[in-house]
């Protein structure tokens, strides 16, 4: 039982700790100002459009509101934005659809029995560290086009409008990393793309590495009991991880 447990635990720190440096990790490689030597955060956000849709509590009925309008906003613009060729192209067609936009997110809105007041931005704001797939962007300022639901002070949900990501389904796993990869290097360089993919294994520090390997160590060498020994090969594990 004693060696059963040892394995268990062995088994569980590890995961916890690839975990922590595929996702957490992953987004604080950013540094306030600089993301390298050669990129900056505004060459990134400069080249983006996010979209927001806020709730207007953090109930659940108000986010289940928040996805309804988003669905039903999504399913107009996404014809109108996925040909979209460069920024000011998708911007202008943000600003000509915007009441039409309303208008569906106020039909929506009524439709489930609410009076809640809809409004829209299309602006700089400033946001901080998010993923969506293997895209983590760095906290910034960004121009948004943002829906508000009443009061506005539920937890919002994101993605980018240009260039069209908000069109990809993260739930499809390695089929989204492409098309959502495909499309960001449509706008970015090769470097700037780098310094967002957080699968890419340059944004994971060599110290966490040096953590992971020697916590791995230490439980492997006390779960070695009799003839059962445990030998975790974390140098092989950690290169799959960021293939």
């Amino acid at each position: 039982m004693k060696k059963i447990i040892s394995i268990v635990v062995t088994i569980f720190f590890i995961v916890i700790l690839l975990v922590k440096v595929q996702g957490v990790e992953a987004a604080n490689f950013i540094s306030e100002n600089k993301m390298s030597d050669n990129v900056s955060i505004e060459d990134i956000s400069g080249k983006l459009i996010r979209f927001h849709v806020i709730a207007n509590s953090d109930s659940e009925k108000d986010q289940n509101l928040k996805l309804k309008v988003r669905d039903k906003v999504l399913e107009y613009v996404q014809p109108l934005l996925k040909d979209s060729k460069n920024i000011e192209e998708s911007r202008e067609i943000l600003n000509r659809e915007n009441e039409k936009v309303l208008e569906i997110a106020r039909e929506v809105i009524k439709e489930n029995g609410y009076d809640y007041s809809v409004e829209s931005t299309l602006d700089k704001e400033n946001f901080p560290v998010k993923t969506y797939g293997n895209i983590t962007l760095p906290q910034g300022e960004y121009e948004a086009y943002r829906i508000i639901i009443g009061t506005g002070e539920g937890q919002n949900w994101w993605c980018v409008m240009f260039p069209p990501i908000c069109f990809v389904d993260i739930t499809k796993g390695e089929v989204a990393y492409e098309e959502t990869e495909e499309e960001m290097k449509k706008v970015l360089d090769d470097e700037e793309f780098n310094m967002v993919d957080n699968t890419n294994s340059e944004n994971v520090s060599s110290e966490k590495i040096e953590e992971i390997k020697e916590v791995s160590d230490a439980l492997a060498d006390n779960t070695e009991d009799d003839n059962i020994v445990i030998k975790f090969k974390i140098e092989d594990i950690l290169k799959n991880l960021f293939k």
